[in-house]
């Protein structure tokens, strides 16, 4: 029997989060994005040494700091280094649940030139997240025209 190199039900990038509390983390998205446990390993004190969770039909993972390791959270470094983006069927209701969960509020959800209802937000842990809904599917020459449209208003 052959292994696949990628495990079922996961695609070739999974995200993995760093938080201070990842107990509070796996509640909190539980509550905001729906997600579903999948996995959670604990370390001998109660910690999180490694979690699995669902969003749709994407897996994410989480753990907490592990400063030794080099695996430091947004709120340590500062900021957080890159952004997670989640598509639902309806990105006005996941959103106002992300804010009422505990997210603070970065973009405000709107129609964007590029074809996805959409809006940012931070999560309690540091990371930042863009909920959307495609609302128009657009080939590579109208998002050109509309990006250079966007531009120039703001000129």
């Amino acid at each position: 029997m052959s292994v696949s190199t990628i495990p079922d039900g996961y695609h070739a990038i999974t995200p993995y989060l760093v938080a201070k509390d990842a107990k509070a983390a796996l509640a909190f998205y539980q509550s905001a994005f729906n997600a579903q446990p999948w996995l959670e390993l604990n370390t001998p004190d109660g910690g999180v040494a490694h979690a699995d969770m669902k969003i749709g039909n994407s897996h994410f993972m989480i753990a907490d700091e592990q400063p030794e390791m080099g695996a430091l959270s947004p709120e340590t470094l500062g900021g957080a280094g890159v952004s997670l983006m989640i598509y639902c069927d309806d990105v006005d209701a996941l959103f106002a649940q992300a804010i009422a969960a505990g997210g603070k509020e970065l973009r405000a959800v709107a129609d964007q030139f590029y074809g996805d209802r959409a809006g940012t937000l931070q999560d309690p842990f540091g990371h930042v997240w863009t909920v959307a809904t495609q609302i128009e599917v657009l080939d590579e020459q109208e998002l050109n025209s509309r990006m250079k449209a966007f531009f120039d208003d703001g000129d």
